[in-house]
């Protein structure tokens, strides 16, 4: 909380509470659509509820009432998990839109604080600068070169200039500051604001669809297409033996169950939601799910400096008064030239200082000046941070019309509107020299006599007297030197593109062991390069100072036209092209603008770029997870497939060995396992040393597919020749069912603890920490001796009670069926092993 300049009482608690009362919270409150229903509606529509409605149906109707009840209350169960899976979901994505909700400044009993947008009431005096999001209706009752971005209402992509003398002196919810500052009284809040009314709209559009879902989608509906066409086969076939058109329906329903991957889409919302909320718990906020697919691919890292690979703790350090050609240290300044050039920079500075070099002006003339001058001065006009280099200029007045006008910004920028001699220019360029070299960031400081009230219509055009410099030191964080060395063993470049100085910059990246600090190119440099050299610089460019927005959106076209997958942090107005362009746009949850923030996919909440390696971390292991449930569901799904559609084509003794029951329940039983057990799968050791994935279009290479086909090809062969086994040594329909059932729930156990890792062994994985995997398995385990040896259940199911020398070959088959793998996984690791000895 700190004192307001503006001399604006703004609301009591009190009347904060009064006007909460009378009006509500700064809400955007629309009849909102109901999650559970709309979740009901969607689950009626899925495929495999509606074959097991049919098949209860058939069973009710044919008189086998205990079947019908069985796979009604199916229903009830895969209807409750997917219900519970798609809550967890929705509270994750409820979370995170909380989370993110923008803060902004007021004015209440003198003091201006930053409260929760949704706090603000009617009433209460708004301070709007650069880069804000408005977050209600109000009139200005005071501005300074004041522009907003109404877009979003009018469709007009230009700024709008406005005071509170124009035709149209108000600011209105859900635009944003493009620049200056204003105060605004609110008038209207939540529903009543402009956006509010129109907000119908805006809320009915739907979210775009990722690649890797429309991917996953477009599966799944080939996989429904399969399943039709192979219900008409096998029912077909089934009534032209029979004649029985119930009994054939029900075969043929049994395989079509079999064939639909449902978990598939149910995994994926899971493991990207689940994802998103973990990353949250961290301090990384993901504002879209498409971020989380990214995060595993990302190949560059574009950073800036202040604030990322500093502390952004500025502390004045040095002054350099050109009058006397003298660097001093900061708490030494002395002389009126000294105190004089601090005091300048302080009204080159907002009144209220938001910047930690302006705080720190403003605390040095606190601490140089026993009187303060700056309740008595007022601003009156402002040119905001522009220009290339940048510089910006204010200009304040007191009661007696006295005036002072002061600009600060790169020493370049103040000395080509100065007039500076060629002497003057070497001695300017000798103290930045001196300056820069212990990574100090240098400000020059002009001041300018004016009167009248006809501004011109740039700063450029003031004729400034350069009193000086002063220089800051913000030192690099303690961690980043460590940071850097992740990102470097994960595979992946960091590149620093900052609007500081050469010198300043190469200084920091120095002291932080940042690789390639001997290459760097400035902004102006960069513009001047063709494309085909432009691609060619910023590939082995690791250094990127005095950058503007256009200079950085260049930089990541560049990178992207060279195929890598680009994240950009960012935190300034000027930093939002470039933050939408980047794969991964990376916003600062403390020192970001709204508007970095908007254009943002991700924010860090605490500023910290360790956190980029936890995010990195993350969308790998999510990535790789992902992958893994959905690998084991196409491999159980084969065999469960063949099992069904082979002895029936084939014309073997028993037919149809499994039922429209026995088809739920290993449904049942895999649903969880893919998307409980991977999903809560710890990193792999390796994750973090292995190179970025491609970003490709296709979610699994020919390798990986292939694997997955062949180990359900495998698993298929154990349970045919379970089955074979069982006829030859004449056994009963129901005891080889029973095995081969048994050897499925087997191979589907063995199969989940094989694929907990496509590299390291299942002695290595074994010992990884997810407790649900004992519990899944253990469960799994129960019901089904339970089915086999409860005689009931095994009734019910048409199983027989197994001997132990049936039970073992049922184990055995499954065990063998998938182990094989392990020995893949040891020649991988092998060759591996092989061409690392053969590199050294």
């Amino acid at each position: 909380m700190s004192a307001n300049n503006f001399n604006i009482q703004g609301l009591s608690a009190n009347q904060v509470q009064e006007a909460r009362a009378r009006h509500g919270y700064n809400r955007l409150t629309f009849e909102k659509e109901n999650g559970f229903l709309d979740a009901l509606k969607s689950l009626a529509k899925e495929p495999m509820v509606i074959l097991l409605l049919a098949a209860s149906s058939i069973y009710f109707a044919s008189g086998a009432v205990g079947d019908g009840i069985f796979l009604a209350s199916a229903i009830v169960l895969v209807s409750a998990i997917s219900l519970y899976q798609d809550s967890r979901s929705r509270n994750a994505l409820a979370k995170l839109k909380d989370f993110t909700q923008p803060l902004c400044k007021v004015i209440r009993d003198g003091q201006t604080l930053e409260i929760k947008g949704e706090e603000l009431v009617v009433g209460d005096s708004l301070v709007v600068d650069e880069g804000t999001l408005i977050a209600a209706d109000g009139i200005i009752v005071h501005s300074n070169d004041f522009s907003v971005n109404e877009s979003i209402l009018t469709g007009e992509s230009l700024a709008v200039y406005k005071d509170k003398t124009k035709d149209d002196p108000f600011v209105y919810s859900g635009t944003t500051v493009a620049s200056g500052l204003a105060i605004a009284t609110i008038t209207a809040i939540g529903t009543n604001t402009k956006l509010g009314r129109i907000g119908k709209s805006l809320e009915s559009i739907a979210e775009e669809k990722t690649p890797l879902e429309l991917q996953i989608n477009n599966f799944v509906k080939k996989m429904v297409i399969v399943g039709v066409v192979v219900f008409l086969i096998v029912w077909s076939i089934n009534f032209l033996h029979s004649r029985n058109v119930l009994d054939s329906l029900l075969k043929a329903l049994t395989l079509a169950m079999s064939i639909l991957p449902e978990e598939i889409p149910v995994a994926f919302t899971t493991f990207m939601a689940l994802g998103a909320w973990r990353l949250m718990k961290m301090g990384i906020v993901v504002k879209q799910m498409k971020t989380v697919e990214t995060l595993g691919s990302a190949t560059v890292i574009c950073t800036d400096k202040t604030g990322t690979i500093t502390e952004n703790k500025m502390s004045l350090a040095k002054l350099f008064v050109m009058a006397s050609q003298k660097i001093t240290a900061a708490e030494d300044a002395a002389t009126d030239l000294e105190k004089q050039l601090v005091r300048t920079a302080m009204w080159a500075s907002e009144p209220i200082p938001f910047d930690p070099m302006e705080k720190a002006l403003h605390e040095a003339y606190a601490r140089l000046f026993p009187v303060d001058e700056r309740p008595h001065y007022t601003m009156v006009h402002e040119y905001p941070l522009s220009g290339k280099p940048p510089m910006m200029t204010h200009l304040f007045e007191n009661r007696e019309g006295q005036r002072i006008l002061a600009t600060k910004g790169a020493p370049e920028a103040i000395a080509n509107v100065s007039g500076l001699t060629p002497a003057e220019l070497q001695q300017v360029d000798n103290a930045i020299a001196m300056l820069t070299a212990d990574g100090y960031r240098v400000l020059a400081v002009g001041e300018a006599p004016f009167a009248g009230n006809n501004y011109p219509a740039t700063q450029q055009e003031f004729k400034f007297n350069f009193k000086g410099m002063v220089a800051f030191y913000d030192p690099p964080k303690k961690n980043i030197g460590a940071v850097l060395q992740d990102f470097y063993a994960a595979g992946i470049q960091v590149k620093i593109v900052t609007g500081d100085n050469t010198a300043t910059t190469t200084a920091i990246a120095r002291q932080v062991n940042f690789s390639g600090s001997e290459k760097s190119i400035t902004g102006e440099d960069l513009m001047k390069l063709s494309d085909t050299a432009l691609r060619e610089k910023v590939s082995d460019t690791f250094i990127f100072t005095r950058m503007f927005p256009e200079a950085k959106l260049k930089i990541i076209n560049a990178l992207k036209a060279q195929h890598e997958i680009v994240a950009m942090t960012g935190d300034g107005v000027n930093d939002g092209p470039a933050l939408k362009a980047a794969h991964i746009g990376i916003a600062m949850g403390k020192k970001g603008t709204e508007i970095a923030k908007q254009s943002a996919s991700l924010i860090l909440v605490n500023d910290d770029l360790s956190k980029m390696v936890d995010a990195v971390a993350m969308g790998r292991k999510i990535y790789t997870n992902l992958k893994k449930a959905i690998q084991y569901i196409i491999s159980i799904h084969i065999p469960i497939v063949l099992t069904v559609f082979m002895p029936l084509v084939l014309g073997w003794i028993y037919p149809n060995i499994f039922s429209p029951v026995h088809i739920i329940f290993l449904e049942l039983i895999m649903g969880p396992t893919c998307s409980i057990i991977y999903e809560n799968e710890p990193m792999e050791k390796n994750t973090m040393v292995q190179k970025p994935r491609p970003f490709t279009s296709s979610f699994f290479n020919g390798r990986e597919l292939g694997t997955s086909i062949v180990q359900g090809l495998v698993i298929t062969l154990g349970t045919l020749l379970t089955y074979r086994y069982a006829v030859a040594q004449g056994w009963s329909e129901a005891v080889t069912r029973s095995m081969v059932f048994s050897a499925l729930i087997a191979a589907n156990i063995f199969l989940t603890l094989v694929n907990r890792s496509f590299y390291y062994s299942i002695l290595t994985t074994i010992r990884y920490k997810n407790n649900l995997v004992m519990l899944i398995i253990g469960i799994t385990l129960a019901i089904t001796t339970l089915l086999l040896y409860v005689k009931p259940l095994a009734v019910f199911f048409n199983f027989d009670a197994l001997n132990v020398l049936q039970l073992g070959w049922s184990i055995g088959a499954g065990f063998v069926s998938v182990i094989w793998y392990e020995l893949v996984k040891w020649r991988g690791r092998r060759n591996q092993r092989g061409a690392l000895h053969r590199d050294r």
